[in-house]
């Protein structure tokens, strides 16, 4: 008797054979449902199928809005067109390497700050009394409302745009890294504890792993602050980089460069965040996933 038949005998009532009785019945059944379980997930569509269909969607969406002219909205040929015509002049390279630059730069120092600071005040409490305060205000505040003291206390050379992009890293990834570190199991430090493990093992061998997961989700939140701010940070007396380039388009209602510049800026951050959830999956290889 399948799977089936054997619910619906046992929902009627009926009686069932003595073989059917056997107490290895109900482990049968369950590794039955189990393999349709897995046969079922096996069906599902690959996410990269997905991906494919979600972008040829939104392209059409795309186009279709720009065909009837909906908000003056370019479509995606013209857009396309025109970063052509920025690449073989080499101004949509130049731009994307200035940004990318100072993306990466505020982006590494603030995770790293953020990592350091992060651990100190998980691992300390003292620490933590102190410095809690002091990143809880400054993460009330905008990274891009401290633009104009940036200029003012650092002119207008490249250190003010890189200093509000790793503010915005910084203050996107500290409290996630703290929150590693305190979430560590309680059971996992007493055990090495017991097994003879000094603080400083403990917290390399234990801690910095447990709370590898949670690093790694604040690095991915905060470059994504990291771009949203650097469109506002170039628009310091910056000469190039893609935040300059649409300000610059902007002034002459020059849409087409306008979505150059959003697209690039989506294109960089989408291929950067796919870098990180790499790394994320081979560092915690560990963990279970779904």
């Amino acid at each position: 008797m399948d799977v089936a038949a054997a619910d619906q005998a046992e929902a009627a009532g009926s009686p069932e054979p003595a073989a059917q009785k056997d107490p290895g019945r109900g482990q049968w059944r369950r590794a039955a449902r189990k393999d349709t379980a897995g046969a079922a997930r096996r069906r599902r569509v690959p996410a990269p199928a997905l991906n494919v269909l979600s972008l040829a969607v939104g392209l059409a969406l795309w186009a279709l809005l720009a065909a009837h002219g909906v908000g003056d909205l370019p479509g995606p040929l013209a857009v396309a067109r025109r970063g052509g015509d920025l690449l073989r002049d080499g101004t949509l390279e130049g731009d994307i390497l200035a940004s990318v630059r100072r993306v990466l730069t505020g982006f590494a120092l603030g995770t790293v700050a953020a990592v350091l600071v992060g651990f100190l005040m998980g691992w300390y409490p003292v620490v933590r009394a102190l410095c809690e305060p002091w990143v809880q205000f400054f993460r009330t505040i905008p990274p891009l409302a401290l633009i104009p003291l940036a200029v003012v206390l650092m002119g207008i050379g490249e250190t003010p745009k890189i200093f509000v992009i790793f503010l915005a890293a910084f203050l996107s990834s500290v409290v996630a890294t703290l929150q590693g570190v305190v979430g560590v199991d309680r059971t996992l430090v007493d055990a090495a504890r017991v097994l003879g493990a000094k603080d400083r093992t403990i917290f390399v061998r234990v801690v910095v792993p447990a709370a590898a997961p949670f690093i790694l989700v604040g690095m991915r939140i905060g470059l994504g602050s990291a771009w949203a701010t650097v469109v506002a940070a170039e628009l310091i007396a910056a000469q190039e980089g893609l935040g300059f380039r649409m300000q610059h388009a902007e002034t002459y209602y020059d849409l087409d460069t306008i979505f150059v510049g959003l697209v690039a800026i989506g294109v960089l951050g989408l291929v950067m965040d796919r870098l990180l959830l790499l790394a994320e999956r081979r560092l915690t290889r560990w963990q279970e996933r779904r």
